[in-house]
């Protein structure tokens, strides 16, 4: 009975799961430029902040760290889209943002547990600290709402689909990701100390996040001594102007420094 009972738990989850995952699609508006056929290949690109800046800019408008590095890089999609003529008018792509459903100082392994967040990048608004201001408000939403809806749940279904489930459903998924979002902003944990490498003391460390099939572009962002660096991975054909936007994550700083100090 208990079996049963487990499995038609696990069912039923599941298929919650899967109804949030329906409801996320609806509504949704493509972002072209986010989006493409892949060619095979791929650019990356970085730009790097400093933490103290991010740091002035949450305690002046508020939020978190977190909030503030998805502010920016809105804002620098928005300059990003403006600048090769695609314009930023009525745009707002969901990007996926990864959680992890770790539990902290347990002594049992549990491996890559991770979930996301979805919202909308506020592309369209004009108003640096708005946009902000609309990404703390999303974050907000979603982490009173728990990390089991929308497109990131999609990785809570591991727990409870049979084997046989993934091994159908995996590539399903995988390209179907598009569906449910436009782009990945994933924020990338590095240990406190430096980090060396054939005895040598690395200086930067660039995240890269891999791209979906049919996206064109993924954020990653870390911070490593003292410094936030974003790492850019695009497919080379459809962005071939990466560096592009990764000049425009330092003016959207800049922007908001200047917004907080007015």
């Amino acid at each position: 009975p208990d079996l049963v009972k487990g499995a038609v738990s696990d069912l039923g989850r599941a298929l919650d799961i899967g109804a949030s995952l329906a409801r996320s699609t609806l509504g949704m508006s493509p972002a072209p430029a986010l989006t493409s056929a892949p060619s095979g290949t791929r650019r990356t690109a970085g730009a790097v902040l400093d933490i103290d800046d991010v740091h002035r800019v949450r305690k002046s408008a508020g939020g978190t760290v977190n909030d503030v590095l998805i502010a920016v890089v809105a804002g620098a999609l928005r300059r990003w889209l403006d600048e090769r003529g695609d314009g930023s008018g009525g745009v707002a792509p969901r990007a996926l943002i990864p959680v992890s459903r770790r539990r902290p100082r347990t002594a049992q392994p549990q491996g890559n547990r991770l979930s996301g967040y979805l919202l909308r990048l506020p592309v369209a608004d004009p108003d640096p600290l708005a946009r902000l201001e609309t990404v703390r408000a999303a974050m907000v939403r979603n982490k009173d709402a728990g990390s089991d809806r929308g497109a990131g749940a999609v990785a809570l279904l591991a727990d409870h689909v049979p084997a046989l489930g993934h091994r159908l459903g995996g590539p399903l998924v995988g390209q179907a990701a598009r569906l449910w979002f436009d782009i990945l902003v994933t924020s990338v944990p590095l240990p406190g100390i430096g980090l060396r490498l054939g005895g040598h003391e690395l200086a930067e460390v660039f995240p890269l996040a891999p791209l979906a099939p049919g996206q064109s572009l993924a954020v990653a962002v870390s911070t490593y001594r003292g410094r936030v660096h974003y790492g850019l991975v695009a497919d080379a054909r459809a962005v071939p102007d990466l560096d592009v936007l990764a000049r425009a994550l330092t003016a959207e700083m800049e922007t908001l420094l200047t917004a907080c100090e007015v």
